[in-house]
C-alpha cells in the first residue's frame, strides 16, 4: 500500500491507494474521485475504457466518505491537488457511505460541534491538526536540543497552583483531590533534581467562560530551570517560539495555505527581536491617544468593508440561479467565505466600543483582560513580552522585584493579531520565609504546601519557568478565530460530547 504523500517517489509506477472519497464528479465515460487517506488528497481518474463497465458502475455509486482501494499509474500533473494523479486500472469498493451530514454548504457552529467526530475529516480541520502535531514535535525537539529532559507532573493534585476558584474537584478514595491546573509546582521540584526540565500534559480550569480563547481542558508545556532569572526566562521563551514558528513555516506551508493563513507576521516573528515592555509602559500605551485613534480607524474600516462584501454577496446570489454547476460550486464557496467574514466584522463592530471603554478606563494595578491584550497586540507585528506586573494580580509563588516590592518578576507573551496571551511565567520566589508569608497572605493552607516549602529548605536557588498554552499557539499560527478548532475534541463550558 502506498500513501498519498509518498506519490512523488512513485511517478509512472503502479500503486494502490486506500482511503475515503472526499469529492466526486463525472463526465462521459469518466469519474473523477478525490481520495483522501489522512496524508493528503489525490485525484483518481476512473475511465470506462480502462476498468470495464462493472467497476465503472460500482465507482459511480461512491458518495462522500465512502471507502475504497484504487490501483493505478501515478502521473505527475501540476494542475491536480498534490501535483500527482492516479490513472486507475482497478477499484475495490470497501463501503458505500450513507449520505454524509457535512456537505460543502454552510453549517452552523453548533451543528459542526455536535458532529466534531466527522468535522475532523474536513480539509481545514485536517490541516489544523497537522500543524498541531508539528508544533508538538517541534517543542520536544527544541527542549531536547537545549539539554532539557521531559518529566511528567501528576493530574490528580491535593493543592491549587493558580487559585482555588477554577479547580475541578473530585473524590480520591476518602480524600478530596483536584484535576491539575498546572504542572509547575511539581516542575520546580523536578528542576531541583535535574536542572532543566519540561512537562507536557493536559491541564484543567473550571472557568465559566465562553470566550474564543478558553477551554476547560487544554495542553500546557511548562519548562522549569534552576539558576535562571527573569531575563533568562524571557530569552528562552523567545527562542522556543522562534523555533516553533520556523519549523511550521518550513514543514507545513501547504497546510497553512489550506488554512488561508497570511504568513507575513509569522515570518517577521522569526526574523525580528520580540519587543519587551513593562506592565506600566503597557498601561500607558493602552490609554494613549494613539490607541484611541487606532480603534476609531479600525471601526471605520470595518464598516466600509462590511458594505462592500454585502454588495458582493447580493451580486453573486443573483448569478447563482443561472450559473453552470462548476460556477455554482465556486459561488457556494465564496458565499461561505463572505458569511464567515461578515460574522467576524460584526463581532469586531460589537467589540470595538467595549475595547474603547476598557482601554480608556483601565486602572494601573488591574490585570489585563482579553480585550486589553487584543488592543495591545494590534499594535505589534511580532509577539510582545510584558513583564513586571503588579504582585497583587499574580500568583503567590512569583518573586517580587527587588527594586519595587509592588511588582512581581512575571512575564506574559502576547501573540500579535489580537491572539493575546500564549505564555505566562515568572521568576519563582526562592526564599523560605517569604514564600511562607505569601501562602498566608493568599489564605492558603500551609500544610498542603509543606513539600513545596521543602524546596526552599534544602538547596534553594534562583529559578524560573513558564507555561505555553498549546491550543492558543495553534490558533495563532493557523490563524483560527476560536480555540475549539485547535484540539480534536474540545471541552468547553456546556460542551462534553462527543
Amino acid at each position: 500500500m502506498t500513501y498519498i504523500n509518498q506519490l512523488s517517489n512513485h511517478e509512472n509506477e503502479t500503486v494502490t491507494l486506500k482511503g475515503w472519497v472526499y469529492n466526486t464528479r463525472s463526465g462521459k465515460g469518466l469519474h473523477f474521485i478525490e481520495l483522501r487517506d489522512g496524508t493528503g488528497l489525490c485525484q483518481c481518474i476512473v475511465a470506462l475504457d480502462d476498468v470495464g463497465e462493472e467497476i465503472f458502475e460500482a465507482t459511480g455509486t461512491l458518495k462522500q466518505e465512502s471507502s475504497a482501494e484504487m490501483t493505478g499509474k501515478v502521473v505527475k500533473d501540476d494542475r491536480s491537488v498534490g501535483g500527482y494523479e492516479l490513472h486507475v486500472t482497478d477499484v475495490n469498493v470497501i463501503q458505500v457511505a450513507d449520505n454524509y451530514p457535512i456537505t460543502p454548504k454552510e453549517h452552523g457552529v453548533e451543528f459542526l460541534m455536535e458532529n466534531r467526530h466527522l468535522w475532523l475529516r474536513s480539509r481545514r480541520q485536517w490541516a489544523a491538526m497537522q500543524v498541531r502535531n508539528t508544533i508538538q514535535f517541534a517543542i520536544h525537539r527544541f527542549f531536547q536540543q537545549e539539554g532539557f529532559i521531559q518529566m511528567d507532573a501528576p493530574i490528580f493534585t491535593g493543592n491549587a497552583a493558580e487559585g482555588t476558584t477554577t479547580l475541578f474537584e473530585t473524590d480520591y478514595f476518602d480524600e478530596k483531590a483536584y484535576l491539575t491546573q498546572s504542572g509547575q509546582l511539581y516542575g520546580e521540584a523536578m528542576a531541583m533534581a535535574h536542572g532543566k526540565i519540561y512537562t507536557f500534559g493536559p491541564t484543567f480550569r473550571a472557568e465559566k467562560s465562553k470566550t474564543r480563547r478558553h477551554l476547560t481542558e487544554f495542553w500546557m508545556i511548562e519548562p522549569e530551570m534552576a539558576f535562571y532569572d527573569l531575563d533568562m526566562n524571557m530569552d528562552l521563551a523567545e527562542a522556543m517560539l522562534k523555533f516553533i514558528i520556523k519549523t511550521v513555516l518550513e514543514e507545513k506551508s501547504d497546510e497553512l495555505e489550506i488554512l488561508e493563513r497570511n504568513t507575513a507576521s509569522l515570518k517577521k516573528a522569526v526574523e525580528e527581536t520580540f519587543k519587551r515592555i513593562s506592565y506600566s509602559d503597557a498601561v500607558d500605551q493602552l490609554k494613549s491617544d494613539k490607541t484611541a485613534a487606532l480603534l476609531d480607524r479600525m471601526e471605520e474600516e470595518r464598516k466600509s468593508e462590511l458594505a462592500t462584501i454585502k454588495s458582493e454577496l447580493e451580486e453573486i446570489k443573483k448569478e447563482h440561479g443561472s450559473a453552470k454547476k462548476w460556477r455554482k460550486a465556486q459561488i457556494d464557496q465564496r458565499i461561505k467565505e463572505i458569511h464567515a467574514r461578515v460574522d467576524q466584522i460584526q463581532e469586531d463592530l460589537r467589540n470595538i466600543p467595549v475595547w474603547k471603554k476598557s482601554a480608556a478606563n483601565f486602572q494601573w494595578g488591574s490585570d489585563f483582560g482579553g480585550s486589553d491584550e487584543t488592543i495591545l497586540t494590534m499594535q505589534y507585528d511580532t509577539p510582545v513580552m510584558v513583564h513586571r506586573y503588579p504582585a497583587e494580580v499574580k500568583a503567590f509563588y512569583m518573586k517580587r522585584d527587588p527594586e519595587n516590592d509592588k511588582l512581581a518578576l512575571a512575564l506574559d507573551v502576547l501573540a500579535p493579531e489580537g491572539y493575546g496571551e500564549i505564555i505566562g511565567g515568572s521568576q519563582r520566589e526562592d526564599d523560605l520565609e517569604t514564600l511562607r508569608s505569601r501562602i498566608k497572605e493568599h489564605d492558603l493552607p500551609e500544610d498542603v504546601f509543606s513539600w513545596f516549602l521543602d524546596l526552599r529548605r534544602f538547596g534553594s536557588v534562583p529559578h524560573s519557568g513558564f507555561g505555553l498554552g498549546l491550543e492558543r499557539t495553534v490558533a495563532w499560527l493557523c490563524g483560527l478565530s476560536h480555540v475549539r478548532e485547535t484540539i480534536p475534541f474540545p471541552r468547553m463550558l456546556g460542551r462534553l460530547r462527543p
